[in-house]
């Protein structure tokens, strides 16, 4: 028997190894009479268990359940017939790109990952590696982003949001300001899994200042739990703003960051109307006159998210279209990132506020393939 082997009989047995071992395994349940001619020393009563070990291999938490995202788990789900269908698009000379996008948009996440594992069974080949060489341009971005899944896909953007010279901080700004805490503790054990780096040490790393300290007070994710609002303390939160900015020679961005990065949603929310009775302002009128920069940026960002994360990403998605050009890795990012989660209430914010529909923004905006997926992941056009 090799060293990676281990023989079990029973299920005691078994259980009890698995509790004990913290690594993957394989386990294949033999009936009785085929374990038993398995394990040819001891034809015993018991089904024979053969469990193979191997090192410890990633897990990736499953994102939290949402309703009111684009894409949803597609009925019939067939995986090895998705698998065939996509192997056959990228067989040979050409790449059916339709066949490709319908299939991707209209399945969710976590079905993509069982056509990959299909695709690798199948064919012994790495479906994402394929769609990388069969497919090019903003396209191919959008096939393969679709392919990560949703605590990977925002370890991987905001790894390249502070790889190599320069920092995009409006990629860590975005990411980091509408997450929950929940799911930034996510982002960041997929990080450390995936890039064997731990993320707030590589994000100081490449910041600074106040900047800096909102966003590691963000990535501690210790924002209060919504249990019920105390009104004396949201009157005393929102004298402080005032005390520490309008009512200051210069600011206190420290009583900033505190207070907007570790009060409960529901607090924040009424310490911006109680914010509005004392000082005349909005809270953001005040953040824009007394802060500036990448700071300025990441608190209104912040207090946006805390009044609706789908008004800002309606907002956030229009603007990456708006005007001369297009900025497709902000598109594409906003776009495969809330399809399961909320780019429905996304789509009624986009109508409510610019007078437009986020379908015919994006109809205009792009072409070719890419803009057909775009449209599939949108999901209907709300004129």
């Amino acid at each position: 028997m090799s060293s990676r082997e281990e023989r079990f009989s029973g299920t005691h047995g078994v259980q009890s190894w698995l509790a004990c071992v913290k690594c993957e395994v394989f386990a294949a349940l033999c009936h009785r009479r085929i374990g038993s001619a398995l394990c040819q020393q001891q034809p015993w009563e018991a089904d024979c268990y053969i469990l193979i070990r191997i090192g410890p291999t990633r897990r990736i938490p499953e994102m939290a359940k949402y309703t009111r995202g684009t894409v949803t788990a597609f009925s019939p789900f067939d995986a090895r017939a998705d698998a065939e269908a996509l192997r056959k698009a990228m067989k040979g000379m050409g790449t059916d790109e339709e066949t490709v996008l319908k299939i991707l948009t209209s399945r969710n996440n976590a079905q993509r990952q069982e056509i990959a594992s299909a695709f690798k069974t199948l064919f012994g080949r790495d479906l994402v590696d394929d769609l990388k060489k069969e497919l090019t341009g903003k396209f191919e971005t959008l096939m393969v982003s679709l392919m990560r899944p949703a605590y990977i896909f925002d370890a991987h953007a905001l790894k390249h949001a502070i790889k190599g010279a320069g920092t995009n901080e409006k990629v860590l700004t975005e990411i980091l300001a509408s997450r929950t805490p929940a799911e930034v503790q996510q982002i960041k054990q997929v990080y450390l899994q995936e890039y064997e780096a731990n993320l707030e040490d590589k994000i100081t790393g490449e910041t600074s200042g106040h900047f800096q300290r909102m966003l590691v007070v963000l990535l501690q994710a210790n924002r209060d739990p919504d249990v019920g609002v105390d009104e004396s303390l949201v009157e005393q939160d929102a004298q402080v703003l005032f005390r520490a900015g309008e009512l200051k020679w210069g600011t206190d961005e420290e009583k900033f960051i505190t207070i907007l990065g570790t009060r409960s949603v529901s607090h924040l929310r009424r310490v911006f109307d109680k914010y509005m009775t004392i000082s005349g302002f909005q809270i953001e009128e005040t953040i824009d006159r007394e802060t500036s920069g990448d700071l300025e940026k990441l608190l209104l960002a912040v207090v946006k998210c805390i009044r609706s994360v789908p008004a800002y990403f309606a907002e956030t998605l229009y603007y990456s279209m708006k005007g001369a050009g297009t900025d497709d890795d902000t598109l594409i990012r906003v776009m495969v990132s809330r399809s399961e989660i909320d780019l429905l209430d996304i789509r009624r914010e986009f109508r409510k506020n610019f007078a437009k529909s986020l379908y015919q923004m994006i109809q205009k905006d792009t072409s070719g393939d890419y803009r057909k997926a775009l449209l599939l992941l949108c999901g209907g056009d709300d004129e």
